[in-house]
């Protein structure tokens, strides 16, 4: 164990301590190096390729339209400003790329439908070039708080969510002990890949880049937090196995990330470059296992962190530039050879040390296989062929990551049929089976925290008028709403009397008046927490509320960490999302329509004293 001055003042030595003896590595063997026995076909088709075409089979780009071929103009003017073509189909033309990557924000997820009709249009512009090659579509579909592809699609709940989850827990047998108890549902978490993988899968979406295998050991992580399964590596391990499992049941390719572990940082790596201080018997206790996991799984790919860890390689080079890392330790030590992908490199933590012409490169002869979003296209394009050209890279090594990437595409039977279909879209994305499952799911992962005097379930003869307030973060993909709205209308539609009133992150005291007044004519009063700080106003809200007299239930509607900051509330829920099939199941607990099942995957330290756990793994009170 080790401590170092941090700038929350929350001691590592307590949170190592909080998840030893629960972070006993997973005893998995290297998994073997996958053979194909189409092997020899590929090899022949890569040989016929153009070094053009090799080095745009490395990358996974984005692009700006609902359409491959008819986008809006205003995507059609972003296109020609970020990567100087007009549409996804001039992209693929001018630069044969492997794969194209999906964002909302880039106008790619309108709808089922629409995504669908798109990637169509993809792989036939794709097809349609001399010895075309179908493209590998991916996107960020973690559910929970990371969600490109919203409704009608099936939302889930997230990482954290499903480490939460307390049904179905098992016992693992560990080498040389006995069973214990680990944290969340490995069914559950396969069957939400699976139905997560599925409905991608009818989109036309084939690589996910999920499940976070990511152990947040660190409560002021501000980019993991509740993506990842909790704090506990063996937990994590199984989780992670379990949705690997789920997604690639679907044929949709799974991505562990973010290799070597991205869960102990307070530094985001899109703005800054983490640096990651475990030594190296600390990296393969708390971070290594639910990588491991993930290959002992048969995970089909693997994303790199844009995080420094001195211990693996001490030169200052990130881990997507790391040759020690990928190579040495991925490749070599944990016998993994499936495809490696970069994190976004137009995230500060690649881009620090190297220009952008560099970091492509780099990344290549570090082992790396997918070159993901670079923030110039044209520039990494031309870098990637310029270093080919000048004896810097070579062929065969480009041709042993186009080998990994097309045996992926043929394991995926991309070779064979790319396409799909509106039947398809209409059969799997959506249904009520799918979307009756991530209700199920999530009944058993609301966590209560503290439960005073046995408020909780709210009764609707005595606090039958509820107002709810609080926190309206900007919305995923899978809300209808603000977390007010959606929670008073769940309690509206189970008998109670509620009002939204939404008082936002950062709460005014303008907004703190108007929620006090309107608490004085409440029963009882729900308000939705959302990463509680010290100085945050959201404190200041909270208590006025508690000096009303009237009862107040508290919802952490993303890090379950916000208990801590406010001792006095009466009842606590942890959601750890704010996407509508978790309010809904919190709705449901705090009116005693289900029972709360959840257990915390962290630990949660006292925040007056941070050598103290308030709350450790496992805690979760039930009515």
């Amino acid at each position: 164990m080790y401590e170092r001055t941090r700038k929350s003042g929350t001691s590592r030595r307590t949170l190592l301590a909080a998840t030893a003896g629960t972070a006993a590595a997973v005893a998995i063997g290297q998994a073997p190096a996958r053979a194909d026995g189409n092997d020899r076909r590929l090899r022949a088709l890569i040989s016929r390729m153009t070094l053009e075409e090799k080095v745009g089979q490395l990358f996974v780009m984005r692009v700006y339209g609902h359409s491959a071929t008819a986008p809006d103009q205003a995507d059609i003017d972003a296109n020609l400003e970020e990567i100087g073509v007009r549409t996804a189909a001039e992209l693929i033309a001018r630069y044969h790329v492997g794969g194209i990557i999906y964002f909302a924000w880039a106008h790619n997820t309108r709808d089922p439908h629409q995504i669908a009709d798109l990637s169509n249009g993809i792989q036939k512009a794709s097809l349609e070039l001399p010895r075309g090659l179908p493209v590998l579509i991916s996107t960020d579909q973690e559910h929970g708080i990371v969600a490109r592809v919203g409704k009608p699609a099936t939302l889930l709940p997230g990482a954290m969510a499903l480490g939460a989850g307390e049904k179905g827990r098992e016992a693992l047998r560990q080498k040389g002990g006995g069973g214990r108890r680990v944290g969340g549902s490995r069914s559950d978490a396969r069957r939400a890949g699976q139905i997560g993988g599925a409905e991608l899968r009818a989109m036309g979406i084939r690589q996910d880049y999920a499940p976070v295998a990511d152990v947040n050991v660190n409560p002021a992580n501000p980019v993991i937090g509740v993506r990842s399964f909790g704090a506990d590596p063996q937990a994590v391990a199984a989780l992670v196995a379990a949705q690997v499992k789920g997604y690639q049941s679907s044929q949709v390719a799974a991505t562990a990330k973010h290799f070597p572990g991205h869960g102990d940082t307070e530094t985001d790596s899109h703005y800054g470059f983490p640096v990651i201080e475990h030594t190296e018997a600390q990296w393969a206790e708390l971070d290594a296992p639910p990588f491991r996991a993930a290959i002992a799984a048969g995970i089909d790919s693997i994303m790199t962190a844009h995080i420094m860890v001195p211990a693996l390689d001490p030169s200052g080079d990130p881990a997507t530039l790391s040759r020690p890392i990928l190579t040495g330790i991925l490749r070599e030590r944990l016998g993994y050879d499936g495809v490696v992908v970069t994190d976004s490199l137009g995230m500060e933590g690649v881009r620090t040390k190297y220009g952008d012409d560099r970091v492509p490169v780099l990344a290549l002869k570090a082992g790396v296989d997918q070159l993901l979003n670079p923030p110039k296209p044209a520039l990494a394009w031309n870098a990637v062929l310029a270093a080919v050209r000048g004896g810097e890279l070579t062929e065969a090594r480009l041709d042993e990551s186009i080998l990994r990437i097309l045996r992926l595409k043929a394991k995926l039977g991309l070779l064979k049929d790319p396409y799909v279909s509106a039947r398809g879209v209409d059969r799997t994305v959506g249904i009520p089976a799918h979307l009756g499952a991530a209700d199920r799911i999530a009944d058993g992962t609301t966590t209560l925290l503290v439960n005073s005097g046995g408020l909780l379930p709210l009764s609707r003869r005595t606090h039958r008028k509820v107002l709810v307030v609080g926190a309206d973060p900007a919305s995923p993909s899978g809300t209808t709403g603000p977390p007010t709205t959606v929670l008073a209308g769940v309690l509206r539609e189970l008998g109670f009397t509620a009002t939204a009133l939404s008082t936002g992150t950062a709460p005014s005291a303008a907004a703190i008046a108007t929620a006090v007044a309107a608490a004085r004519d409440a029963d009882a009063v729900v308000v939705g927490t959302y990463n509680v700080t010290a100085t945050s106003s959201q404190k200041t809200l909270v208590g006025e509320l508690l000096a009303t007299g009237r009862p107040v239930v508290a919802v952490a509607v993303r890090n379950p960490y916000d208990v801590a900051q406010l001792p006095s509330v009466q009842a606590y829920l942890a959601t750890y999302s704010w996407t509508d099939v978790e309010l809904r199941a919190a709705a449901r607990v705090i009116a005693g329509r289900i029972e709360p099942a959840g257990r915390l995957p962290v630990p949660v330290q006292r925040a007056d004293d941070p050598e103290q756990v308030l709350y450790p793994i496992g805690h979760g009170l039930s009515y």
